[in-house]
């Protein structure tokens, strides 16, 4: 222990000489030697009270022996064990927290020696000094059901480990009934999602969640992890499964066969569009999203057949590694959403949703897009495009969606597609809203779909935009989306197409096409363009060349922890004294239709006190 404890002791420069003396061993010339040392921690973070005391198991293998395991704090000599030549070992490591200030972050770091004194790669845990104490709710692994009313309340920190699930439904695969039951979540709750047993809030159907807030003391759902180093996907998400209709069955399963069963059941309640989950208010859902099965992510928002008796008003999710918001059918209305910096889409909509939404804003980070293609809006009947009823046809109005693209020399992640994307014959109606940034403004995607946009008459069908503003990059495209050709160096006009990323403002395809030309012709009898019909003066929709002429602020675009969100002047101001309701025939009684503005924002930013727009480096405490 002496020798290689007194080596230690000499460098300890950090941790940079770990890495130079892992280069060195790894330079052996003795191929008959088994692999070096590897070492694992879990947890990697952990927080508590001063005085108490947090664990953490080091799993270490070495196939040539194990000599020493050496552990630092905060970069400096902490302790040091020694082995006889296991080639196999777990190391409990305790540590007592000590007197030091709340939000503290105390960094240990562990790292292997073998009998060949080769080093293994380095582990970290980092713990949190915090002024309440952490309750795990749940257990690694597996299901833990709450099953009688239940209170969180703001002197704790929750941290859901595994699928903790408010009730529980008979039909998921060892599950039973268990309804009538209420979580109860205190305004200034934390609630932190177990990064490694991709913890997850999951209210079954017939149960409810009242997570109220206030605009003061926000409810939070966030990562376990330390400011600096959290991650889209820390953690699952929070799920809410209703008893409303949907079109796809009484018992519909959320994707990643986790037990999200929605629908109205097998012995449907009375007036099921109008089922109770509860309420949302004041609430904010950050890093959530981890797969729960390769490509199956759970949305930071999940909503499957919600009724519209639950309420959903002031919630914020951000950095979600899929969708921001996803509705799987259902009736459940919603007010003042923010989609910040998800990593999919900021509104999904499938399977039959009916609900309105009313003031909604997304912003997008130009480095964070899926695979899968990130959109502003994704709207679907059904995976197939079918006529299952009921049609996905929600109600819009009053959304601001900032893409990523700010100026024209700014890159942007290649997944980028749609502020639009419009697809598999749904019926929804967007009203008096603002769109900037994305590659394309509206893909209507489908012949079925165009159909819906045609119409009977050639003029109003049920696929509605009315006073929808898309707002095009100066430079990156002309008239707002690459229509006119993009203009190069000192005035060389170039087709939009040719421009680094295509921007491109009206893009339809039929089914089975892969090129999506800048313009084509959009229904059956190839007489009206996708730009001419959106430009129909009865819908009051407007093409804006650049975004700098709309009113909105150049900061909404930015990382920063107060963007500045009413509309600014501008020539064409988002502020409007006209009447912006009298061609919106599906806006009924939910909408507030006494506001006068383009978008999301007028005069009052709705998003004070609560929301927030700096999750990676708050410290919650």
């Amino acid at each position: 222990m002496k020798k290689h404890f007194l080596r230690w002791s000499y460098y300890t420069m950090g941790i940079a000489l770990f890495a130079s003396v892992l280069l060195i061993s790894s330079c052996s010339d003795d191929n008959d030697l088994g692999a070096p040392p590897s070492l694992d921690v879990a947890p990697t973070t952990s927080q508590g009270l001063p005085g108490t005391e947090v664990s953490a198991a080091v799993t270490i293998d070495a196939p040539e022996g194990l000599s020493e395991l050496i552990i630092l704090k905060n970069g400096a000599t902490f302790d040091s064990e020694t082995f006889d030549g296991e080639k196999e070992a777990t190391y409990d490591f305790v540590y007592e927290i000590e007197n030091l200030p709340i939000g503290t972050v105390v960094n240990f770091t562990f790292q292997a020696i073998d009998n060949q004194d080769r080093y293994s790669n380095l582990a970290t845990l980092a713990v949190t000094v915090s002024s309440k104490p952490l309750v795990e709710i749940g257990t690694a692994g597996a299901s833990t059901i709450i099953s009688a009313n239940t209170t969180w309340t703001a002197d704790k920190i929750y941290l859901l480990k595994g699928f903790v699930r408010v009730g529980d439904d008979v039909k998921r695969s060892g599950g039973t009934n268990v309804t009538g039951v209420t979580l109860t979540i205190e305004p200034g709750t934390i609630i932190m999602g177990d990064r490694e047993s991709k913890g997850a809030l999951i209210i079954q159907r017939g149960n409810k969640i009242m997570a109220e807030g206030t605009a003061e003391l926000p409810i939070i759902f966030t990562s376990e992890r330390a400011p600096g180093v959290r991650q889209p996907g820390d953690w699952s998400g929070l799920v809410i499964v209703g008893r409303a209709t949907n079109n796809q069955g009484a018992n519909v399963e959320l994707e990643g066969a986790y037990g999200g069963f929605h629908g109205v059941g097998d012995a449907p309640i009375a007036s099921p569009d109008e089922d109770n989950s509860g309420s949302l208010k004041y609430v904010r859902i950050e890093f959530a999203g981890n797969p729960i099965n390769p490509n199956q992510e759970v949305n930071s928002l999940t909503m499957g057949s919600v009724g519209s008796g639950t309420t959903i008003d002031y919630v914020q999710a951000s950095y979600g590694l899929d969708d921001s918001f996803e509705w799987f059918g259902g009736k459940v209305n919603a007010k003042h959403l923010v989609a910040y910096r998800g990593l999919d889409d900021d509104f999904d909509v499938d399977f039959g949703y009916t609900g309105n939404v009313q003031w909604a804003l997304g912003i997008r980070d130009n480095t964070l897009a899926d695979q899968s293609g990130s959109n502003g809006f994704e709207v679907d009947n059904d995976a197939s495009g079918t006529a299952a009823t009921p049609f996905t046809s929600p109600v819009f109005s009053n959304v601001t969606l900032i893409g990523p693209k700010k100026s024209r020399d700014l890159n942007i992640q290649d997944n980028f597609q749609n502020a639009m994307h419009i697809r598999r014959n749904n019926k929804i109606k967007i009203y008096n809203s603002f769109l900037t940034g994305f590659p394309n403004g509206l893909f209507i995607d489908g012949s079925t779909t165009r159909a819906n946009a045609y119409g009977t008459n050639g003029t109003d069908g049920s696929l509605q935009f009315r006073n929808v503003y898309l707002a095009g990059v100066d430079n990156w495209g002309g008239n707002g989306y690459g229509e006119a050709g993009t203009v190069f160096g000192s005035g060389t006009t170039a087709n939009g197409a040719q421009h680094p990323q295509a921007p491109r403002g009206f893009a339809v395809r039929d089914k089975d096409t892969q090129t999506v030309p800048v313009d084509i012709f959009m229904d059956a009898g190839n007489t009206i363009k996708p730009s001419t019909w959106f430009g129909t003066a009865a819908f009051g929709n407007k093409l804006v060349a650049k975004w700098q002429d709309s009113g909105i602020n150049e900061t909404i675009f930015d990382l920063g922890p107060t963007p500045t969100l009413l509309p600014s002047g501008g020539t064409e101001p988002l502020i409007m004294t006209t009447a912006i309701w009298n061609n919106c025939p599906e806006a009924g009684s939910f909408f507030d239709k006494t506001v006068t503005h383009i978008g999301a924002f007028g005069t009052t930013n709705w998003t004070s006190g609560w929301a927030s727009f700096t999750p990676t480096t708050n410290v919650y405490q």
